[in-house]
């Protein structure tokens, strides 16, 4: 039962920040999302579809990921939101003020395109796995699942 809590908290914090938080607020400040959105993609049905279309990722592939139903392309999925979000929406090479010491958006937008791509990086590593062998087997059958909590139920079966 604490095999099963923790593989269930720790896929918990991988997706916190799309599962509540990330979602509610799409939906609470829906203009504010579609005017963010609207910086980078500028017809603004277009960006109005980006943000209902992030929305859904965020609360479908999070779903997945919590429940271990397709949950290794549900985490591919949200590997590639996290990378495209940072490249169209944490650009720090644009913003002007970057500096090292002192207030500064570019060096915030920094530290935000680097996290976007190391949580990027751990939905890797639920998708592909930790070697070539788990990853050959991804790209063999994408909809597999990694069957988090079949493990710990097997082991609490009677014998």
């Amino acid at each position: 039962m604490l095999s099963t809590a923790v593989i269930f908290g720790v896929r918990c914090l991988l997706v916190l920040l799309f599962l509540p938080f990330s979602a509610l607020d799409k939906l609470l400040n829906f203009d504010a999302a579609v005017g963010q959105a609207a910086l980078a993609i500028r017809a603004r049905p277009l960006a109005m579809a980006a943000i209902v279309v992030g929305l859904g990722i965020e609360v479908l592939m999070s779903l997945a990921v919590l429940t271990g139903v397709f949950d290794r392309l549900a985490a591919l999925i949200l590997a590639l939101y996290c990378i495209v979000t940072a490249l169209l929406w944490k650009q720090f090479w644009k913003v002007a003020d970057f500096r090292l010491r002192g207030p500064s958006q570019g060096r915030e937008l920094f530290w935000d395109f680097w996290k976007n791509l190391a949580l990027a990086g751990g939905f890797l590593v639920l998708a592909l796995g930790t070697n070539a062998a788990a990853a050959r087997s991804f790209w063999h059958d994408p909809f597999s699942s990694t069957h988090p909590y079949a493990a710990s139920a097997a082991a609490q079966e009677p014998r």
